[in-house]
C-alpha cells in the first residue's frame, strides 16, 4: 500500500466516523464539532484528487465561517432541542425516502464505475494540464462559461434558504416593549393625551 492510498484510507475513515457522530451526538455543540472534523478530511480527500480549490473553499468557507457561525449560534441561542426532536418521528417515512434515493444514487455511481470503466475517462471536458492552466482557473472557466446559469440558481437556492432559516427562527418574546415607527407617525393630539379629570382626594 502506497502512501497516497494510507492516506486516502485515513481521511475517509475519519470522515465517515466524524459523521456518524454528527448526526449520533446529544450535544449539539459536540455535533458543530465533529462537523468540523469531517470538513477538515474531505479537504484533505480533495487535495489528495488535486483539487486544491475546492479544499481551500472546505476550509475558508465551511470551516471558517458556516461551521463556527453555527457553533456560535448554538451556543449563544436558547434553543430547546428537546421540543424539536419532539416531533421528529412524524418526518421519519420523508427521511426514510430521502435515504433510500441517495443510497439508490450512490449504488448507480459505484455500479457504474465498477462495471464500466471507461466512463471516467468519457468526459467531454478533460482536466487541463497543470503547467499549461491552474485548476482554480480551468474550475472558473467551466462554473462561469457553461454551468453560470446552474451556478446563479443554486446561489438564489442559497439566499432562498437563509431567509427561510431566520424567518423560521425568528421568535418575538412577550411582554417586550417594541417600537412600531408606522404607530408613531400615525399619533394624533388626540390619541398622544389623555386628560384624566382627578376627584379630590384621590389618587391617580
Amino acid at each position: 500500500m502506497g502512501l497516497h492510498a494510507l492516506f486516502f484510507y485515513l481521511f475517509a475513515f475519519v470522515a465517515v466516523a466524524s459523521a456518524f457522530m454528527v448526526i449520533s451526538a446529544k450535544n449539539p455543540v459536540h455535533s458543530v464539532l465533529f462537523l468540523i472534523v469531517v470538513f477538515f478530511n474531505a479537504a484533505g480527500l480533495f487535495l489528495l484528487t488535486g483539487a486544491e480549490f475546492i479544499a481551500m473553499i472546505l476550509l475558508v468557507v465551511y470551516i471558517g465561517a458556516v461551521a463556527v457561525l453555527f457553533l456560535f449560534v448554538v451556543m449563544m441561542l436558547d434553543v430547546d432541542f428537546a421540543e424539536l426532536k419532539a416531533g421528529v418521528l412524524q418526518y421519519a417515512p420523508i427521511g426514510m425516502l430521502v435515504g433510500l434515493i441517495v443510497a439508490a444514487e450512490l449504488i448507480l455511481v459505484v455500479g457504474s464505475s465498477v462495471l464500466s470503466p471507461e466512463a471516467a475517462s468519457s468526459i467531454t471536458m478533460p482536466i487541463p494540464d497543470p503547467a499549461v492552466r491552474s485548476n482554480t482557473a480551468a474550475l472558473g472557466d467551466v462554473l462561469y462559461t457553461h454551468y453560470v446559469y446552474y451556478f446563479q440558481i443554486a446561489g438564489l437556492v442559497l439566499l432562498v434558504a437563509m431567509i427561510g432559516a431566520i424567518v423560521l427562527t425568528l421568535r418575538h418574546r412577550q411582554n417586550i416593549k417594541r417600537q412600531d415607527i408606522s404607530r408613531q407617525v400615525a399619533r394624533t393630539p388626540e390619541t398622544a393625551i389623555e386628560v384624566v379629570k382627578v376627584k379630590p382626594g384621590q389618587g391617580l
